[in-house]
Order: C-alpha cells, then sequence, then structure tokens
C-alpha cells in the first residue's frame, strides 16, 4: 500500500545483452543455493553469512542486467486502467479515486461523503489472483508436480504474479501494471542500510527473510530451467532475481486470506484496488461475503469528500511493518518489543512454577511483549512474573492452599498482588531486564534522535533509525514504569498495608468485566496478543461471521516468503531447512500496503 510504493521508476531494460552464458549463470546458481542452504550460522556470526550470500546475489544481479520486465511510464499512468478494469468487473469504484499522498504515497481519496461502517468498496473474486487460479494458469501442470507450490501458497502467488506480468493478454494486466516496479521492503535496502537494523528486533528475521528469498530464487531458477512442466512458462527465457525479488514483496506486502468458494477452507489472495489504503489506527473493516462470494469493506470513520480513506491491517508491531510492508507506523498503537523469559530447568523450584503456569495456561519457558502503552505488560506476562518471583510457600499456597484452583484466576489481575514482596521482586525484574536490553543496541536514543535529524538521510536509512529508536523508548519506559511500581510497593510493604482479599464471589466480576487488566488469566480473550506461544488458539475459528457468513480480515503475524517446513526430499540441497517462519496465523488476513 501507499507508503512503501514510492518507487525510482525504472527505464526498461530492453536491448541489453546480457555477458554470461547458460552454463555460467547455472554455476552461480548452484553455489547461492549451496550457500543458502548451509546449516544455520553459529551466533554472532549470521551478519557474515548475509554478507556472503548478498555478494552471490549482486554477482548474479549483476550478469542479469537488463533481463527483468519492466513497463515504460509511471504508476500513475496506469491508474486508470486500474479503475476502468474494475468496473466493468463488478467492483464498486463510485466513492472514490486513487491519488498521490505525498510522504504516504498512493491510496484512496473519497470522491464523496461517506458515513462511518458505510459500505463503500467491493471486490468479486473473478479480480483476486488467487492459488485456485495459479491452479487453473499457464503454471498449473508445475504446480501439479511441484511439492514447494503446493504446500506454499504465497511462493505460488508469487510465480502466479510473474506469469502473468508476462502474458500481454493477462486478464490482471491492469493490477500488476498499477503496482510498484520496487518497494520499501528491507530485500531491497542497500547493505549499510541493512546495517543499521542491526541490534533491533527485526534484525534476525530480515537477514533470514534475504537468505530465503535467495535459496528460493536458485531453487525455482533450476526448476524453470530443467523441469518439463515448466518448458510453457514466459519465465522460461527471463527469470531474474529482480523478478523473484519484485514478485516476493509484492505477495508479502498484500496477501491475504480468504475462504474458498465453498467456504470449506482459506486459500490467498491478492485483491487488487483494496490494497491500495494506507493503515491507520482502528478496528478491522473488511469482511468476505461467501453469499455474495466477493471482498467488503465498511468505512472505518466518517470521510469527507477528498479526504483519504484508511484501513486497519491488525496489531502488527513496527518490527512487523518494517519487514513485511516496508514502512514505519508514527502512532502504532500496537507497538511492542519482544521478551524471551523462561524459568531454568536445573532451578530447584521448577517443578512448582512449571506446575503453576501450567494452571494457568501459560509455558515455562516462551516469548512476550512489553507493549509502548500503559500498562506495558499484559496479563500473562504479569502472571509469568508473578510466578517466576515466588517463594516456596507462595508456591504451595497456589498449588495446595485454601482455594487454590480460584486463585489462579487472580495472576493475570493487578488487583490481587500475590504478596507485596512479590510484586517487590517482579517489578524490579522488569525494571533490570529492560535496562540490560537496552544496553544490546549499538546506539543509544539520544544518538538516533541525532540522526534522524541528518537531511541526507535515505527513506530505508531512516526507517532504520525510527525503529531503533522506537524499540528503545518502549524498553526505557518498560524500565521507569517497573521502578515506579517496585518503589509504589514497598511503600506498602513498610506501611504494613493489607493485601487485597481474593473473594470466590469476584470471578463474576472478572469474567463480565470490560477492562482486560482485569480479566482472570485463563478467561482473558487473546486476539489482539501476539505473544509467541503463550497460549495456543484454534487457527481461524472465528472465520465465518453473521448472516452472510462474512470472514472478518486482519493481518498475518508473519507475511514472508520461506522453503522452511517442507519435508522429504524435494531437493536435496533442501535437506537442512528448518521449521517455517510463518509466526502467529492466528489473525484471518494480511492487509498491506501499495
Amino acid at each position: 500500500m501507499g507508503k512503501k510504493s514510492r518507487v525510482k521508476i525504472q527505464k526498461s531494460g530492453s536491448g541489453a545483452t546480457p555477458v554470461v552464458t547458460p552454463k555460467e549463470m547455472m554455476n552461480l546458481i548452484a553455489e547461492l543455493l549451496q550457500k543458502c542452504s548451509s546449516a544455520a550460522p553459529s551466533a554472532g556470526k549470521e551478519w557474515e553469512e548475509y554478507t556472503q550470500i548478498r555478494g552471490l546475489v549482486e554477482k548474479i544481479r549483476k550478469k542479469q542486467k537488463g533481463m527483468s520486465i519492466l513497463f515504460d511510464g509511471s504508476r500513475d499512468d496506469y491508474f486508470p486502467d486500474l479503475m476502468s478494469w474494475a468496473q466493468e468487473s463488478g467492483a464498486s469504484c463510485d466513492g472514490f479515486t486513487v491519488a498521490n499522498f505525498g510522504t504516504e504515497g498512493y491510496g484512496l481519496r473519497a470522491t464523496r461523503d461517506i458515513k462511518a461502517e458505510e459500505l463503500f468498496l467491493w471486490i468479486p473474486r473473478k479480480m483476486l489472483m488467487t492459488v485456485e487460479s495459479a491452479q487453473n494458469s499457464v503454471m498449473g501442470p508445475l504446480y501439479s508436480q511441484d511439492r514447494i507450490l503446493q504446500a506454499m501458497g504465497n511462493v505460488t502467488l508469487a510465480f502466479h504474479l510473474l506469469c502473468e506480468r508476462a502474458n500481454s493478454d493477462s486478464f490482471w494486466l491492469p493490477y500488476i501494471r498499477s503496482l510498484p516496479q520496487e518497494y520499501d521492503t528491507p530485500l531491497f535496502y542497500q547493505q549499510d542500510e541493512v546495517q543499521l537494523l542491526l541490534g533491533t528486533q527485526a534484525v534476525q528475521d530480515v537477514l533470514s527473510q534475504y537468505k530465503n528469498t535467495a535459496r528460493q530464487y536458485a531453487y525455482f531458477y533450476k526448476l524453470v530451467q530443467t523441469h518439463p512442466a515448466a518448458s510453457k512458462l514466459p519465465l522460461k527465457d527471463s527469470f531474474t532475481f529482480d523478478d523473484y525479488r519484485w514478485a516476493v514483496s509484492s505477495v508479502m506486502t498484500r496477501q491475504n486470506q480468504i475462504p474458498t468458494e465453498d467456504g470449506g477452507r482459506i486459500t490467498l489472495a491478492l485483491i487488487p484496488l483494496w490494497d491500495m489504503c494506507n493503515h491507520t489506527n482502528g478496528l478491522i473493516t473488511t469482511g468476505y461475503n461467501l453469499e455474495d462470494d466477493r471482498c467488503e469493506c465498511v468505512a472505518l470513520q466518517d470521510y469527507k469528500e477528498n479526504e483519504q480513506i484508511y484501513i486497519f491491517y491488525g496489531t502488527r508491531s513496527n518490527a512487523e511493518f518494517v519487514i513485511h510492508n516496508g514502512f514505519f507506523f508514527q502512532d502504532n498503537a500496537h507497538d511492542r518489543v519482544k521478551i524471551k523469559l523462561g524459568v531454568s530447568k536445573s532451578e530447584r523450584l521448577y517443578a512448582m512454577k512449571a506446575e503453576v503456569l501450567a494452571r494457568a495456561g501459560i509455558p515455562a519457558s516462551c516469548v512476550f511483549a512489553v507493549h509502548c502503552n500503559e500498562p506495558p505488560i499484559s496479563a500473562q506476562l504479569l502472571a509469568f512474573l508473578r510466578v517466576f518471583c515466588m517463594t516456596e510457600q507462595e508456591l504451595k499456597d497456589y498449588l495446595l492452599g485454601d482455594g487454590a484452583v480460584n486463585k489462579i484466576f487472580t495472576l493475570g489481575n493487578s488487583e490481587f498482588p500475590v504478596s507485596w514482596e512479590n510484586e517487590i521482586k517482579m517489578w524490579t525484574f522488569l525494571e533490570t531486564r529492560a535496562a540490560l536490553l537496552l544496553k544490546t543496541y549499538k546506539t543509544t536514543s539520544q544518538e538516533d534522535s541525532s540522526m534522524l535529524e541528518k537531511a541526507d538521510l535515505s527513506l530505508n536509512s531512516r526507517v532504520a533509525v525510527q525503529l531503533s529508536l522506537a524499540e528503545k523508548q518502549i524498553l526505557e519506559k518498560a524500565s521507569a514504569s517497573g521502578r515506579a511500581k517496585r518503589l509504589h510497593f514497598e511503600k506498602k510493604l513498610e506501611e504494613g498495608a493489607p493485601l487485597p482479599r481474593y473473594e470466590e464471589s469476584d470471578i463474576a466480576l472478572l469474567e463480565n468485566s470490560d477492562a482486560d487488566s482485569k480479566l482472570p488469566i485463563i478467561l482473558r480473550k487473546l486476539e489482539e496478543v501476539e505473544e509467541g506461544q503463550e497460549i495456543q488458539v484454534e487457527e481461524h475459528s472465528h472465520f465465518l461471521n453473521g448472516d452472510k457468513a462474512a470472514a472478518g480480515f486482519d493481518q498475518e503475524a508473519n507475511g514472508g516468503l520461506t522453503l522452511e517446513g517442507i519435508s522429504g526430499d524435494v531437493d536435496s540441497a533442501l535437506d537442512s531447512i528448518g521449521s517455517s517462519t510463518q509466526k502467529g496465523q492466528k489473525e484471518v488476513a494480511n492487509l498491506s500496503a501499495s
């Protein structure tokens, strides 16, 4: 969508003559595949591996210069065709148009007043590029024989996009021509721009994303050149790394989960026109109407004529926005920093702590989040820290004492401390842990702020520094909050204040409270929580909604493409692939930017 659509329009490379033989290129591809399929590097060696892979990729890109398929002119030239095609195909187009919003890039502008919750946009299924439309296209024969494509809908969409882009008669050409020719995702960063992400929580995913993309490209280049089922693909004569990087970014920033035509399962899709909307804070206002077989979007708020129309992409952190959407959202109400915590198995009280945590539905070791707003920790993290800091007697009370079962319900409730001493220990722990995490960054908040004042800072460098600064500010705020809480409870202890008493009758109050922080830990709703593997919820359990069985759309936690998680001997070079990096599929769809 808009924020990452500011592109440097390239001239067509037609006419350039590559100075490389097919054998030379295949040797380079084989070297790249071998390098990307090696075992994960040891701790501290990730950057070295990245630079080696990038060096091979740049060598390949240099050999392929001028071979990519690019459209002449600018994106502006193709938006009228996009609107006409959409209208002819049955989409609603009477309340908005595509416009350039400067620093936000392209988006949708209202051409009339639109009321909040008004249905103003719908896109019929036939306009969508889906895994099913890919199976019915020229790539169908290859799809039916390649296990990677069958297992990974996002990779299938990337290939579908490339094949249709190369087809001058493609039904989707008006949509494909309207897409950016370049993106602001880290796949397009210069090496020195990626280096600015070192120390941030995004860097590991960024390096893995680049490695995965390079490995996928090498694997599929070989497949396209050698597999009989690929002989009729339009990519046979021209399939460059830049082509694949573009397709990966197009899909990664736009892929959505929608129901299949019979509503029996979900599939991945690209939704033209709708994916032009930019992001703002709010609620999910898009769903899929199975009765009319179309994607529908209602207005997030009132919009006056000529105002930009926004949608809410979901509860992504800024690290996730940078990695998978290519932008930093300054006012992100859902920004957070991951924090890995666990009870050591060598600890004497490990079994007791693990049991109390298990009764609360929390693993003894997992990834939590420190949030940008108050309170900085969720009910899950509050409960974990309380158990983590319990004495042996406190653990016995929660396991065997009077009302032990009901006490579990209070662990995530800030109004019912275990003890004043326990509160002091847990908030001291948070204060100290946040301070230690701050020391792992390469720069300070002050240095980041100074760098952002530089007028000559590149767009990608600015995003990287903004992310680094935002993470530090969250941790600084958490540390300060921990200190304030510690002082508060030290005063309570000093004064000999009585602990709030928990009564069994309070359960009903907790269950019916609207305040999230008051909900008992094992009853708390988790829709907006992405704290790793704390509590597993059934995927897409809320898929059908309303009389017309409309599925609400939200972002996937991770939109990246990866070959990981595919078992079997698909290719000997892929044997070392580990578990999938697709994370937290608790949301229904991945809304992205144009």
